[in-house]
């Protein structure tokens, strides 16, 4: 079985979306830029949507910043699509 995206959840920063998954993550990351993304496969490919500033996932969540301009629904996607990859 392939992990999921169970829950999306706005905060109180509008640039940013919770995504809740149906797996616990190893350990704590926050990557803030492409670069450092490189070796966490299931970051590189949520930065690889475009439009996405920052990546922060423990526990059983990943939370995405978007750029001003970003698109939710293809950063969403992406995220949804990583998840079942990566996890």
């Amino acid at each position: 079985m392939m992990a999921e995206v169970v829950l999306v959840a706005t905060t109180p920063n509008p640039n940013a979306m919770k995504f809740t998954v149906d797996v616990p993550l190893d350990g704590m990351f926050n990557v803030t830029s492409p670069d450092d993304a490189e070796t966490i496969p299931l970051v590189k490919a949520i930065f690889d949507a475009g439009g996405v500033a920052s990546v922060f996932g423990t526990s059983d969540f990943v939370t995405v910043t978007r750029t001003d301009d970003a698109d939710w629904a293809q950063i969403e996607q992406a995220v949804r699509a990583a998840v079942a990859a990566h996890l």
